[in-house]
């Protein structure tokens, strides 16, 4: 037996609870809260409130707890006091289980039943919270009724679990109204308007975390801004929120904000790093990833697993893989999110081989491979087209591992199928597969069509498409293009105007690069960036080099019925090129430039990135929305399969 509980078996029977409180702090496991528990119950000291609601809060909150057993624990008190009552309600509704928050809600309505005791301020943030979890926003209502019957309103810590409950509940018009309240109870009406005094931060963060809950990043930032003050928090919501829906310039713009704030406790920390590096991902801002890596190991920031997923990602999306493995080579634990990044960087990257030996390496490390990792390695499979290998990881997924296949995995294989040409394979898999097709898989099927110039199929698969997602553009320009590469211009005519009636809109070609830290974006024919005349003079100059070397513009990818020299032109102003051409003016001889954009990469493109490459001796790297291209010399990584 332990010595501190064979000096507890020791103690006389009368001896004070309180002298037995350090005892049970001492207590080192859940084994030995039990022996202590089971002398109380030999010794009748069960019977004191003090010392039973003491060892129920060891059982409840920390860290070897055990809810059920601290609920037969409780269950077990003689005469239960409102600390304990607390104590047992504030363990279940801090569960991340659903049924504990719904098991801490019958606990009060209990509460309220037992006359020796009465709900206090303790009592009701951990109730809310749990109504909050567990999404009961009746119950909810009911307690705030008590709060205000208490006077309880004017608690800070109970208005912002009140507050917290109506956001989590997504109820934000109750939710401002409490938050509004506070704000005039707390200062006057004209203060309240111009929001500059000291205010509760927490309660602000929680709304400003409700509209980004629900969307409203409009509401959020708004409410940010006016906030009196602001923490660590505040920062990483509002710059989660802008990640979290899309707006990337936004939260990128916002961590550079929070920086230039002059307040020594104001510091982003790891829950900044996580939020900012999907944002700094999408955009290919590698020299501000470089930056957080750098803040992480300078502020001694742990880089575990979930941060180092997050910079293997980052460095992969930014076009510098080797950088991701060194990363990741260098992480002191893995898990298969670890693994599933390093994997997903090397098959955009077109290192098909070596995602698959990565993948193979997961056994040597007994890390199980996940859903997502199948599909990741068969994405590698088909933007190497490995074919065979392919074929092999899919068999093994249904037949080894024995997972559920769902409609991504049967998309990777068509569309692994279609690239390689193999178009009759890949539909006969999509119309055994057990699982309706969706406009994803008929997609990889359109698009198969269209690289191998089976307009039949192609025909075919769109109208499917447009029968399943008739407000999806990806379809009608398909087809499109199809009919526009067969010269038949009044089919295209036609798709158009339909297009046009059903207001469907293609997706307008966007590409960003980043010079010396900040993000630069373009479009098709961009003429609004400060120094626009000088990038179309190299857009010239650009054009005249190339045709020196040889080439020719590809105008069969200008599916418009205009004459050569306008096809010519709509060419010369694809977004790419205009990156391109302002990074070659930006910055110094061989430096590499990155570039990333929201499409797929045209042939035309393509092709002049290889000759620009060579004649400009520089590095260019693409990233479009399949996959990355490094052009150097002359040559791309993909060697000419995307």
């Amino acid at each position: 037996m332990n010595p501190t509980l064979q000096t507890l078996v020791q103690l006389p029977p009368q001896t004070h609870p309180s002298t037995q409180f350090p005892l049970i702090t001492k207590c080192r496991t859940l084994a030995e809260l039990k022996q202590v528990h089971a002398h109380m119950l030999k010794t009748a000291q069960i019977y004191d409130p003090l010392a039973a609601a003491e060892l129920l809060r060891h059982v409840s909150l920390s860290p070897y707890r055990d809810l059920n057993y601290a609920a037969s624990l409780f269950r077990g008190i003689p005469q239960r006091n409102c600390f304990s009552w607390n104590t047992i309600i504030r363990a279940l509704s801090e569960s991340s289980d659903h049924d504990d928050s719904v098991r801490a809600i019958a606990l009060f309505m209990e509460m309220l039943c037992d006359d020796s005791v009465e709900p206090n301020q303790f009592t009701f943030p951990s109730v809310l919270k749990a109504c909050a979890q567990s999404g009961r926003l009746d119950e909810g209502r009911q307690i705030q009724c008590m709060v205000v019957k208490k006077s309880l309103d004017s608690d800070e810590f109970v208005v912002s679990n009140l507050v917290r409950m109506y956001v989590l509940c997504r109820c934000m018009v109750e939710a401002h109204k409490i938050f509004s309240m506070r704000m005039v109870g707390r200062h006057n009406l004209d203060a309240f308007k111009k929001r500059r005094q000291e205010g509760d931060i927490v309660l602000w963060n929680v709304m400003v975390d409700g509209y980004v809950r629900t969307g409203d990043l409009v509401s959020a930032k708004e409410l940010f801004d006016e906030m009196p003050r602001r923490s660590t928090v505040s920062w990483n919501v509002i710059i989660s929120g802008y990640s979290q829906n899309g707006l990337f310039k936004e939260a990128i713009q916002a961590f550079q904000e929070m920086q230039q704030v002059q307040d020594g406790n104001l510091r982003p920390n790891f829950v900044t790093l996580v939020s900012i590096l999907p944002a700094i991902s999408r955009l290919g801002a590698l020299e501000l990833g470089k930056w957080v890596h750098l803040y992480a190991e300078r502020n001694k920031i742990e880089i575990n697993d979930v941060l180092g997923s997050a910079l293997v990602d980052m460095y992969s999306k930014c076009g510098s893989i080797e950088k991701a493995i060194q990363v990741f080579s260098r992480l002191p634990r893995r898990n298969p999110i670890t693994w599933n990044s390093i994997i997903g960087g090397l098959a955009m990257h077109g290192r098909a081989r070596d995602a698959l030996d990565y993948f193979h390496q997961m056994d040597k490390f007994e890390i199980p491979p996940t859903s997502v990792t199948y599909i990741l390695v068969l994405t590698a499979c088909s933007h190497g087209g490995l074919v065979p290998e392919g074929r092999s990881v899919f068999n093994r997924m249904v037949n080894v591992a024995r997972f559920e296949l769902r409609l991504e995995h049967y998309c990777c294989m068509v569309d692994l199928l279609c690239r390689a040409g193999h178009l009759d394979e890949a539909e006969q898999l999509m119309i055994n597969m057990p699982l309706e097709p969706d406009d994803v898989i008929l997609k990889a099927l359109l698009a198969g069509c269209k690289l191998h110039g089976n307009a039949e199929m192609g025909e075919r698969v769109a109208k499917r498409i447009m029968e399943l997602a008739p407000s999806d553009s990806g379809a009608y320009v398909a087809l499109s293009n199809m009919f526009a590469s067969a010269g038949d211009w009044e089919a295209v005519s036609e798709m158009r105007l339909k297009m046009k009636e059903m207001e469907i809109r293609k997706d307008p070609g966007c590409s960003w690069i980043e010079i010396d830290g900040i993000v630069h974006e373009f479009v098709v024919e961009d003429e609004s960036h400060p120094r626009a005349q000088e990038i179309y003079s190299m857009l010239v100059e650009i054009s005249d080099k190339l045709r020196l070397l040889g080439y020719r513009p590809n105008t069969s990818q200008v599916l418009l019925n205009v004459d050569e020299d306008e096809k010519e032109t709509a060419l010369h102003y694809h977004s790419e090129k205009i990156a391109v051409a302002f990074g070659l003016i930006s910055t110094g001889p061989q430096v590499p430039l990155r570039v990333v954009k929201n499409l797929r990469i045209c042939e035309d493109c393509h092709e002049s990135m290889k000759l620009i490459s060579n004649a400009y001796n520089r590095r260019i790297v693409v990233r479009d929305r399949k996959r990355f291209h490094h052009f150097e010399a002359g040559s791309c990584s993909c060697g000419d399969y995307w």
